[in-house]
């Protein structure tokens, strides 16, 4: 008999596919595992199970391993094939029901440690350990777990070779990968819901702040039903949002190499504009960018930190009493910038390195249409679960702030 103490439930295991093989299997050692596995005859289901899985991450379906899926194959994953790609999945829930220890809040599951004898849930750290599945040294596989059922069943062995932390972000943070794996012990396979934590690839998530996302709730419950007994109220369970919902409203939006960034809580949509740029123009895009969040402004080169950031927003340029900036506009042509700030906006000269006279002005009275705080715009405003596109202030047209987001459901 087995059993633990843990909430529940992180990882991905890609099974191989047969395609044509790119000359990225010749520079990459880490890939030639899956090179062996590849054969010259590629059959229709085979490239069927990879376009399926390019699917199920977001990525372009092609059925062939481009770049792009090869990358997203050496992402840090759980060892559990991704056999049911659905929201929340289970595989059947843990029969052993004397678990009296630790409670769990969202289900009336109780866990207990025992020692000196064998649990339903037995953990171990490992390299290659006789299971038939040996693990990839650092990054790559982090752990595995295997279905209910005897022997090894309900196990969760954890790669040796990685540096696992319990709080910070320079490794793999224990918790987060544990619970995922117990998850799989406790009868739940991987969801295709990027914010949950039973999602195949590896996030990293602050553990001060840390709610189970609410479709690991549904998961869990549907196998234990909820919990009945009064327990502490806490946060509520975090929805991952969908870029279908029509009233959908973003944090903020910003342009860093010629590609759109949506943002919304953790999550961020990603938009290529690029596409439709003549190569010979896209010299001329942006690799810098300036991000606003609470009091303070973060400067990127490309995706890297500059050195001396975050600072805060009065430091970073006048007026002192603007502390906060819902958005900022920039504008490479007159070499203005403007910044939100609630219903009004003050407008910034840089060749002059000064506020143009007049701040602040209302929003609502230059960029006619507009009546509500504007969180993000650069080309297009945007306000509320609204897009509205603006020429020489001059509004053309009103679209839902889905228009750029890949919605499979449009």
């Amino acid at each position: 008999m087995k059993t633990l103490c843990l909430s529940a439930l992180l990882g991905l295991a890609l099974t191989v596919y047969c395609v044509p093989i790119s000359q990225l299997f010749e520079k990459d050692a880490s890939l030639a595992k899956v090179r062996v596995l590849l054969s010259a005859a590629c059959t229709g289901p085979l490239i069927k199970k990879l376009a399926e899985m390019q699917m199920f991450f977001g990525l372009q379906i092609t059925g062939t391993l481009y770049a792009d899926t090869l990358a997203l194959m050496k992402k840090p994953r759980c060892g559990v094939p991704d056999a049911n790609m659905a929201s929340f999945s289970t595989s059947g829930m843990i029969q052993t029901q004397n678990l009296k220890l630790c409670r769990c809040k969202v289900t009336p599951l109780r866990f207990r440690r025992i020692y000196g004898s064998i649990a339903d849930i037995m953990i171990s750290f490992s390299r290659s350990h006789g299971d038939g599945s040996p693990f990839d040294g650092p990054d790559g596989t982090l752990a595995h777990t295997f279905g209910q059922g005897p022997g090894i069943g309900g196990d969760a062995h954890f790669d040796d070779d990685e540096t696992f932390m319990f709080l910070f972000a320079l490794g793999y943070v224990l918790f987060l990968v544990a619970a995922h794996e117990f998850g799989h012990s406790l009868g739940l396979s991987h969801s295709d819901d990027p914010g949950a934590l039973k999602y195949s690839m590896y996030s990293y998530s602050n553990l001060d702040t840390f709610v189970l996302p609410w479709d690991d709730v549904k998961g869990i419950q549907s196998l234990y039903s909820p919990n009945d007994d009064p327990v502490e109220p806490g946060p509520m369970a975090p929805v991952t949002p969908d870029a279908c919902d029509l009233t959908l409203v973003l944090d903020t939006v910003a342009m860093l190499l010629g590609d759109m960034l949506f943002f919304k809580g953790r999550f961020f949509w990603r938009s290529h504009p690029t596409r439709f740029i003549p190569p010979s123009h896209r010299s001329t895009l942006k690799s810098s960018s300036r991000l606003f969040t609470g009091h303070r402004v973060w400067a990127f080169s490309g995706y890297a930190l500059v050195t001396g950031y975050p600072k805060s927003i009065p430091s970073f340029c006048p007026p002192t009493a603007v502390e906060k900036v819902d958005a900022a506009l920039h504008d490479p042509q007159t070499r203005k910038t403007i910044f939100f700030v609630g219903s009004s906006y003050y407008s910034y000269d840089e060749a002059r390195v000064d506020m143009d006279d007049g701040n602040p002005k209302q929003v609502d009275e230059t960029f006619l249409e507009m009546s509500d705080v504007c969180p993000a715009g650069f080309f297009y405003l945007y306000s509320g679960p609204y897009m509205y596109e603006f020429s020489q202030r001059m509004l053309l047209c009103v679209l839902r702030n889905s228009y750029f987001l890949s919605c499979s459901k449009l």
